[in-house]
């Protein structure tokens, strides 16, 4: 009789570390480093593996994807058009109604804080979107 294969593979987390090692160069050390600075906002963030490969941080949704591309690092806020950016982080993909982007290119450097500062507040953001629908299905169990 045949066993099943019970292993489930590699958790996120691990293929995250693969995908930047495997990148080897200015963008797995940048992608590195940003995942470090998540880490550092919400030491209670989850890493997820979608979309073929496309590293995701969560907290009570989406608070943003990390892609390489041959020229730049890109950092995907969800809802990053509700987010408040002082520091001008988000320079791509500025035209959509829900989601902004931080291109980073090799040897450009990201406001360590001012970014620290928008991985809490898409937290929030998504923290008080999660309460409020909680909210409308009990008033609606109610009914």
């Amino acid at each position: 009789m045949k066993k099943s294969d019970t292993s489930e593979g590699p958790s996120a987390s691990e293929l995250i570390t693969r995908k930047i090692a495997d990148l080897g160069d200015w963008r797995g050390e940048t992608l590195a480093r940003m995942r470090n600075l998540v880490k550092k906002a919400d030491p209670d963030v989850v890493e997820e593996w979608k979309w073929m490969g496309t590293p995701v941080w969560s907290h009570d949704g989406i608070i943003c994807t990390g892609e390489s591309y041959k020229s730049v690092v890109k950092l995907t806020f969800a809802k990053g058009a509700s987010l408040k950016d002082p520091a001008r982080l988000f320079n791509s993909s500025l035209d959509g109604n829900t989601r902004r982007a931080i291109d980073i290119h090799e040897g450009e450097e990201v406001d360590e804080s001012a970014f620290k500062a928008l991985i809490r507040e898409a937290i929030d953001l998504n923290t008080s979107a999660k309460s409020k629908s909680a909210k409308k299905v009990k008033s609606s169990a109610r009914a």
